[in-house]
This record gives structure tokens, C-alpha cells and sequence, in this order.
């Protein structure tokens, strides 16, 4: 299956939930990509929206390696096959590196964006794919350790295995297409596929909370 867009993508995404208990749901998307997903799927169903951010720990000798990842809040999932031969210390400082940009990124946008209690809620966690699962595993951590009630998953794209991984730490995994064989980036998935920069991401929520 191949989207248009992000914008695409999020509609698609919206069609196939079928939200019931809008009162008591909110959506939580990862940025930058996630955003323009969960904010149709949240103008749809009329929904609380709000971010969660989590960023992948690249290895120290070629960054585009994802050993790991770490959310805003609780512990980084590391990938211990390969962390375990690496420096604990310079673990520990990129983690902090990281959290303090994820900081630096959540000021930026917190004059259009409150953030949404989610205890004893259902949440909805959208990104505009995953390939690894590491980023939305940190996320899922973190929104375990705020006591959601109920937590979903939806995402345009996932390998069939990481899905399978991801069924055993949620409550539901909503995806449009699971390939067996991934093509190795989300963006493979897509027509349209440009990187959402802050900006984009600025005006979309001052549009959404203009009109929610």
C-alpha cells in the first residue's frame, strides 16, 4: 500500500479506527511526522490532541544505527545486544543530550500546545510509520508510566514483525499495511514523504486549536 501524503495517510488512518468513547480518548503523536496524522484523526473524532516526544540513540560510530531510544519520561529502551559492549557514561550523557532537546522542542511549541492529562484514558499513539519500533516502545513506556487506561497504537505502516512486538506491550495495534518484506524506510510508503519541520508543525496546531 502507498499513501499520497502524511495528510492521506492520516485520513486513512482515521477511517479504519472507528473511535467509540471519544470522551474519555486522546490522541498522542510523536513529532515531527506523527503530528499531521494525529491531527486529523483528532479533528475527526473531536478529540484531545497533544505530543509525546521519544528520539532514537543513534550509535556512537555511525549515527543512522538505532541502538536504542528514549521518551520525555521513563527508563530508554536499549537495544542490549549492542549496548552492552558500549561506554555506560556516554549512554547516560546522550540520553540527557537527547531529553534536553525533546526540552528544547516541547517549550518551542508549548504556546499552541497544552498538554493533555492521559491517566485512566485510552490513548491513541500515532507516528506516520515505524521501522524499528524502538521510538514508539520508549513512547509506550512512557504513557504506561502516566497510568493510561488503555493504549493504541495506529500508524499507516509497520514490518510484520515489529508488529507482532508491539501487540505484546499494547492493548491494540491499528496499521493499514504490514508488510512481511519492510522496504527498509517508511518513506517508502509514501509519494509525498518531505520532512515536517517545526514551522509546518507550529501552524498546524495554531489551525487546530483555532478550530477545536
Amino acid at each position: 500500500m502507498r499513501f499520497y501524503d502524511r495528510i492521506d495517510a492520516g485520513k486513512q488512518l482515521a477511517a479504519a479506527l472507528q473511535i467509540k468513547d471519544a470522551d474519555n480518548s486522546v490522541v498522542l503523536a510523536l513529532p515531527r511526522g506523527g503530528i499531521p496524522l494525529g491531527i486529523v484523526i483528532a479533528e475527526q473524532y473531536h478529540l484531545p490532541f497533544d505530543m509525546i516526544m521519544s528520539k532514537k540513540i543513534g550509535h556512537p560510530y555511525h549515527s543512522e544505527y538505532a541502538i536504542g531510544a528514549v521518551s520525555e519520561k521513563g527508563e530508554p529502551i536499549l537495544n542490549r545486544l549492542v549496548t552492552d559492549h558500549l561506554d555506560p557514561e556516554w549512554i547516560n550523557k546522550e540520553v540527557i543530550r537527547l531529553r534536553k532537546a525533546m526540552e528544547s522542542r516541547r517549550n518551542k511549541y508549548s504556546q499552541v500546545l497544552s498538554q493533555q492529562p492521559i491517566k485512566d484514558k485510552t490513548v491513541f499513539l500515532v507516528d506516520d510509520g515505524i521501522a524499528t519500533g524502538l521510538t514508539i516502545q520508549a513512547a509506550i513506556a512512557a504513557v504506561k508510566k502516566q497510568k493510561a487506561k488503555e493504549i493504541i497504537v495506529a500508524v499507516p505502516v509497520i514490518p510484520q514483525d515489529t508488529y507482532y512486538e508491539l501487540l505484546s506491550l499494547v492493548d491494540q495495534v491499528v496499521a493499514l499495511d504490514i508488510p512481511v518484506v519492510f522496504l527498509g524506510a517508511v518513506g517508502a510508503y509514501y509519494t509525498h514523504f518531505p520532512q515536517v519541520e517545526d514551522k509546518q508543525v507550529i501552524e498546524s496546531l495554531k489551525s487546530f486549536s483555532q478550530t477545536d
